[in-house]
């Protein structure tokens, strides 16, 4: 269901587009004066025609602490009685942040999540199955929803009892994948197990969590298909608002609803395309919640231009992290995914790993990076030392390599993959760290 008048405009089309619903949105937030229509009074904004795309770096941003101050309902711009559903974040990093949706905003989110899907090659006869988690997160209702919009058969598996999710790719042989890309890896190493035959998938679009190219080769080398990552935050909307296409050059950011910048993540100040920023969002046709450059943490670049599928909306590259994720480990800043990319680069490590960071003695960070020997590894050598020299080259970056048996690295079930831990006092976080 691919949209041309939608995601092949000019860039002229699109700006104007952009214009006249960002002056609808101001609009709106000025008439609820709410907090965020009295902070652009404060920033000098009496009306949305006060406002032009390049005047977006002097509106103030809007941050997860002012939403957390304003817990549960104090952001939202429709009487309460137009909020037809509430959404929230996974509370990784404390509580959830919730997040209203009216009739409209729920059809919003649909039609994007359908574009995600027809971004894999799905369509009205495609059989999607959901392996994202339905609830409060937003990840399994917006796919589905997204797969009902697009005419697709939606099967709503949710996370966890992978026994039973093999047997319903096995049986029912859908051709489209959707979960988080730890638990992809899983499910193809569980249907190799089983001997169960998955080849009816083509595509998988995996996200909530950021991943590397190198963790793309290790799914598609257990899976017979194309490997695609999906972006979306519920403060935004939920998943749907950037979605690779088959030709993986990109996550395609739907900017006629989604008005996205890369800042400075310690300024604010707007990085130039192809520089790794911390990506902001304003949310012009959203009505419940519409929010004014959202900080949204993630860290990733962008680029213009168009693409071999058609689409002219601007690309975001892959989340390198969280800007508050980031490492610093001897005077040496990394992100996760970063030390991901060299060790699953290597080809001397599965694709199963964590990072654990010692803080057992206040006077000295230790990193110790624990990973599962490839099974076909060439030679039977350990190969710590050349993975830690790797890691030095490469990064940076001083780190202890521990190469731990076979299974010793939890597989994601439910929910996302936990990469990184703290180790205090107390029980070591995996056994073979004692």
């Amino acid at each position: 269901m691919f949209d041309p008048k939608a995601e092949a405009m000019s860039v002229d089309e699109r700006a104007a587009l952009q214009r006249h619903r960002l002056w609808g949105m101001i609009d709106r937030l000025l008439a609820a004066d709410g907090p965020q229509g009295r902070w652009l009074r404060e920033a000098g904004i009496e009306g949305g025609a006060d406002v032009h795309l390049d005047d977006l770096p002097r509106l103030p941003f809007t941050t997860k602490r002012q939403l957390w101050d304003a817990y549960p309902f104090g952001l939202v711009a429709v009487p309460r009685d137009q909020v037809a559903a509430v959404h929230g974040s996974s509370g990784t990093k404390g509580r959830p942040t919730l997040v209203a949706y009216t009739r409209a905003d729920l059809d919003l989110w649909a039609s994007m999540c359908a574009r995600s899907l027809a971004c894999a090659g799905a369509g009205a006869g495609s059989l999607v199955h959901n392996a994202y988690g339905y609830g409060l997160f937003t990840g399994g209702m917006g796919i589905h929803q997204g797969a009902v919009k697009l005419g697709a058969t939606v099967v709503p598996m949710s996370g966890g009892m992978t026994e039973r999710q093999v047997r319903m790719l096995a049986d029912l042989k859908p051709d489209i994948l959707t979960c988080t890309p730890a638990y992809a890896l899983r499910l193809g190493e569980a249907a190799a197990e089983a001997g169960a035959d998955v080849s009816s998938l083509k595509a998988g679009i995996f996200g909530a969590e950021p991943w590397s190219e190198e963790l793309r080769a290790a799914i598609e080398a257990v899976l017979p298909l194309k490997a695609l990552d999906v972006y979306g935050l519920s403060e935004i909307i939920g998943p749907g608002v950037a979605t690779e296409c088959l030709e993986q050059d990109g996550l395609h950011v739907n900017e006629d609803h989604f008005i996205v910048e890369a800042v400075d993540p310690l300024t604010g100040e707007p990085v130039p395309d192809g520089t790794p920023g911390e990506l902001v969002f304003t949310t012009p046709t959203k009505q419940a919640l519409p929010l004014v450059r959202y900080r949204t943490g993630d860290v990733a670049s962008l680029a213009r231009g168009g693409c071999n599928c058609g689409r002219t909306l601007v690309r975001m590259s892959k989340v390198m992290g969280r800007a508050d994720d980031m490492l610093v480990v001897r005077g040496v800043n990394v992100y996760p995914s970063e030390i991901e990319r060299v060790l699953l680069g290597s080809g001397l490590v599965g694709p199963h790993y964590q990072i654990v960071v010692d803080r057992r003695k206040e006077a000295a960070v230790r990193l110790i990076v624990a990973c599962e020997a490839a099974t076909d590894a060439a030679g039977g050598d350990d190969p710590s030392e050349r993975l830690a020299g790797l890691l030095r080259a490469d990064l940076g970056l001083h780190a202890e390599v521990a190469v731990v048996p076979a299974g010793t690295v939890p597989r994601v079930e439910v929910g996302k993959a936990v990469r990184v831990v703290l180790w205090t006092e107390g029980a070591p976080p995996l056994p073979d760290l004692a």
